[in-house]
């Protein structure tokens, strides 16, 4: 063999054989079913280390040339035939393994499964809304009274523009944010704008600051995008704004992602004080704020609580929210607001993915946001998490007296709850979900130990205390 791999290259050299032997198969050197050189015997020939054919001949079987066959060695796969061509297909299980886009955790994937097969679990894992909370009646008469007379082709980039002015009128009337439609780009949901602030302002490398515990931790987009992720504790009163200053000044984060109104999962809200102090350092450091907003509109005692976007005064704070948690996550309708050039450069990416948000879920989407009957139902539906947050309370205080621990939130959909003895949470789940119930386990959520979730808002009213005893019955399998 007169080819030796070359050192200098900067190709691996276990890479360069398994290339070259590649070649070799493929212009009929060594056809189907014909044995490769044994791997003592090609790395003395090639004067490399044995390891080293073995990591080629893993590549050749990892792309599906060749197989290893017990008492024979390196086979050259047997092609399928057709027409006198070779075929060779994908390999699409290294295809599966070798994406960018992180898979989700394995408890999120199981639990997502669960609640959609045909089995029938007690929900608190999912934060949707019940049928007794959607707006199910004020929905069909907007359908019904709907013409569809207007332009069906693609709707502008940045979204329908009366769904835009809608969400800029709600956003002053209940949240205090002043903002223009030519500020707010639509999105499918909180989640994919998300994705697109990640995307498209930060780059492999980046350091940025999440909440722990947060729904942000549960999700692998950090990873994906290869960003370096930093925990801030969260506390009763919120995240600590001087972490912040200590991650900068270790790390140059650029950007703080936070959820401080009812915050997900622990249900607590940042102080004013703390949200204040976070602004003051955003411009103090030039970090941007990411500022995700699912719930508070739904505060039970009916008092605005100002969110960081509404005391923004220099355009340091994307805010994102969405009409999933207080009208029906079925529409898909999210919203960011930001400066233009922002919002443009979103915009740009969005037109890339999908081109454009669907007309229809718009349509429906601003006519419900102008009722006269939304205010209704948003009086209907903090009235009605209330009463499921009561009963769930109840139900554990009775189930399990002063062995749990949580604080009382004063809105959203979720109890973050700590149990006071250590508890296998792997074991926990799978008994859980033998005993036809579901909740999302803290590892998902955040680093802390003996914490789980239970989010309200999914489940019927008289199925609450049910789930409870159920959960009950399963920890006492474990004590």
């Amino acid at each position: 063999m007169s080819w030796l791999p070359n050192k200098l290259n900067g190709i691996p050299i276990y890479k360069q054989i398994s290339n070259y032997m590649e070649s070799r198969i493929m212009n009929g050197e060594y056809p189907s079913g014909s044995t490769l050189p044994s791997e003592r015997h090609l790395a003395a020939e090639l004067h490399v280390n044995r390891s080293t054919i073995v990591s080629s001949y893993d590549e050749l079987h990892a792309i599906g040339l060749v197989k290893r066959v017990k008492g024979i060695g390196t086979v050259v796969s047997i092609d399928n035939k057709a027409g006198g061509a070779s075929k060779r297909l994908p390999n699409w299980e290294a295809h599966v393994k070798s994406g960018v886009f992180q898979s989700n955790n394995p408890l999120n994937q199981q639990i997502y499964k669960i609640i959609q097969s045909n089995e029938h679990h007690i929900n608190f894992a999912i934060g949707e809304l019940s049928p007794d909370l959607l707006p199910i009646r004020l929905m069909q008469e907007v359908h019904r009274s709907m013409e569809i007379s207007e332009f069906l082709g693609y709707e502008h980039m940045q979204g329908n523009i009366k769904l835009r002015e809608a969400i800029s009128s709600h956003l002053k009337t209940y949240r205090n944010v002043e903002t223009n439609a030519s500020s707010i780009l639509i999105t499918s949901g909180a989640q994919q704008a998300l994705h697109l602030i990640i995307q498209c302002l930060l780059k492999p490398g980046d350091s940025v600051a999440i909440e722990d515990p947060s729904y942000a931790y549960s999700l692998p987009i950090f990873q994906s995008a290869g960003l370096k992720t930093f925990l801030l504790p969260s506390e009763q009163e919120g995240i600590d704004p001087e972490q912040i200053v200590s991650l900068y000044k270790k790390h140059r984060i650029k950007m703080v992602f936070l959820n401080p109104i009812f915050q997900n999962p622990t249900g607590t809200t940042m102080s004013y004080e703390r949200r204040k102090k976070v602004l003051e350092i955003s411009t103090q450091y030039g970090i941007a704020i990411v500022e995700d907003d699912p719930y508070s509109v739904t505060g039970y005692d009916n008092e605005p609580i100002r969110s960081l976007k509404s005391m923004d005064q220099d355009g340091s704070v994307l805010y994102i929210s969405s009409l999933s948690k207080i009208i029906s996550s079925g529409l898909r309708i999210g919203w960011i607001v930001g400066p233009q050039a922002v919002i443009q450069r979103l915009t740009d990416a969005k037109q890339q993915i999908d081109f454009g948000h669907p007309s229809y879920p718009q349509w429906i989407a601003a006519q419900l946001l102008s009722s006269e009957s939304f205010e209704t139902h948003i009086q209907h539906l903090r009235i009605g998490l209330k009463r499921k947050r009561d009963l769930t309370m109840q139900a554990l205080q009775s189930a399990f007296k002063d062995s749990i621990e949580y604080v009382i939130p004063r809105g959203g959909i979720h109890l973050w709850c700590k149990m006071k003895e250590e508890l296998n949470e792997q074991h926990l789940f799978k008994e859980c979900v033998q005993n036809g119930i579901v909740f999302a386990p803290g590892s998902t959520l955040g680093t802390s130990d003996r914490y789980m979730r239970f989010t309200y808002s999914r489940i019927d009213d008289h199925m609450i205390e049910e789930g409870v005893r159920r959960f009950a019955e399963v920890v006492r399998l474990f004590q």
